[in-house]
């Protein structure tokens, strides 16, 4: 396999055994975004000489004997969201393109004390609010495994740069699955660690520095080891936190496939899988359960689904209702107000979630804690919920109309796109943490990842059991138009 696509570990361990220099790695990675990318368009902002620089830097520094950390040398891609001094930072709204930091983002600057070299950043939908990566700065990113479907979003960039062969690690955000959909969609590894142990600084619109309600940063990747590096680096408090107290994540008690005990969940009224998805799912629990392991598709956490959804949306747009205008929010409260009491539509729930009162937020907030609970007794009797991340494998682009309004196909029916919200809510507006890892390819060729969630803080867990998956069933392949 092409250098370019070994895991990031790898290419740590070639550069440190010194077959390959770190300048010679990322001008290779370069050659293929210059040979490949016109078509994909995932690299959306490049910063070559200073990235050539800094891999002069990292040779010089070997030559020495100095290891700057476990990814010394690996050429890096990052989600456009995240502050990296000398590139702008858009969020593919036109009038930030001249927006460049002075200041990296705090995960930024732990990635590079790990060793990276940062070269460029990877497209996102307007305001990371998208399952299709598209803006008017940097244009649509296609999905390399076929090029009339969408790599997902918000970090669809990333998961593409990463399927490409483009770089050797990736960071994306999530908060409506946006580090997971776009893994799954593109057949790589994600993972969204449990809510508030990555700190976020530097991953937001200019000005706002408090952290996000549901949304986290993590690190994406081609392995399940790289993942685990990533969340090394990325995790822990910042320094006002970090001045009270310290991150201890537990490590993994299971050796082995056949120590787990694992829930299974396939599909749910909120949002049908297809079959496709489901088949893949299933396939994967035929192998666990001929490794030893237990596969419960009944066991559920005493939750209903539907509370479940209602939670989420209400709770993830207020917690984007900060983005609105002062005539925005009034024209919006001026249309909420005329709703049936009856419309629990997705655009309904939106409209009364950027507009309610704080009374109200306090109620959903207060029975998300309520729930938090039941999930954690779940997790007395289970080590893990599988279930899938999205509806679907990667849909055809859409881009007309309002998200809600644009239809995918699901078992032979449209289904709107934002039902997908309940997989990414179901479990992340309570806190728990996802590894999404492939799984196999639909009969369409399109690959298909399966979501690990796993208790509050259990994310070495989630990571190491997509590790053991990884190792015994199956996992990156490289799409064959871009394996070479």
């Amino acid at each position: 396999m092409d250098i370019a696509f070994w895991p990031a570990k790898k290419q740590a361990a070639a550069i440190k055994n010194k077959k390959i220099s770190a300048l010679e790695l990322l001008d290779h990675c370069l050659a293929r975004v210059e040979k490949h990318d016109g078509d994909i368009n995932a690299v959306v902002v490049k910063d070559v000489e200073g990235a050539r620089k800094r891999a002069k830097e990292a040779d010089k520094a070997l030559a020495k004997g100095s290891v700057w950390g476990a990814l010394h040398g690996v050429p890096m891609t990052i989600k456009e969201s995240f502050d990296v001094v000398g590139m702008p930072t858009t969020w593919g709204l036109p009038e930030m393109k001249d927006n460049f930091p002075k200041q990296d983002a705090l995960s930024v600057t732990r990635l590079k004390q790990a060793g990276v070299t940062l070269y460029g950043k990877s497209n996102v939908p307007l305001l990371l609010s998208d399952w299709q990566s598209f803006n008017e700065v940097y244009g649509t990113t296609n999905n390399p495994w076929d090029l009339t479907r969408t790599p997902g979003g918000s970090s669809g960039g990333s998961a593409a740069s990463l399927a490409a062969g483009f770089c050797g690690i990736e960071a994306g955000s999530d908060i409506g699955a946006s580090i997971r959909n776009p893994a799954h969609y593109c057949g790589v590894f994600g993972h969204k660690p449990t809510y508030g142990i990555c700190p976020p600084r530097g991953q937001a619109l200019p000005g706002r520095v408090s952290a996000s309600d549901i949304s986290v940063i993590g690190p994406m990747a081609r392995s399940a080891a790289d993942l685990a590096i990533g969340l090394d680096v990325m995790a822990g408090p910042d320094d006002i936190e970090g001045a009270g107290y310290k991150l201890v994540l537990p490590a993994p008690k299971k050796k082995s496939l056949k120590d787990y005990k694992v829930a299974l969940m396939l599909t749910d009224r909120n949002a049908e899988v297809d079959k496709s998805v489901q088949d893949r799912l299933l396939a994967l629990a035929d192998f666990l359960r001929k490794e030893g392991a237990t596969v419960d598709e009944r066991a559920r956490p005493d939750i209903d689904t539907d509370e479940a959804m209602a939670i989420y949306v209400a709770l993830l747009r207020g917690a984007t209702s900060g983005r609105q205008t002062a005539e925005q929010y009034k024209a919006n409260l001026a249309l909420a107000e005329k709703l049936d009491p009856k419309d629990q539509g997705y655009a309904a729930r939106m409209l009364r979630a950027v507009t309610m009162p704080h009374k109200d937020w306090l109620a959903f907030n207060e029975r998300r804690h309520q729930l938090r609970l039941k999930w954690a007794e779940f997790f007395t009797q289970y080590d893990l919920l599988l279930c899938p991340t999205a509806t679907t494998a990667a849909f055809t682009q859409n881009q007309k109309g309002e998200r809600w309004e644009r239809m995918i196909p699901v078992n032979g029916k449209d289904q709107p796109s934002t039902d997908q919200l309940f997989w990414a809510g179901y479990t992340g507006a309570f806190y728990l943490p996802s590894t999404m890892a492939p799984i196999g390819l639909t009969p369409e060729g399109l690959p298909v990842g399966v979501q690990i969630v796993g208790p509050q803080y259990g994310d070495r867990n989630c990571i190491a059991f997509a590790g053991m998956i990884e190792k015994g069933y199956g996992g990156f392949v490289a799409p064959p138009a871009y394996a070479a």
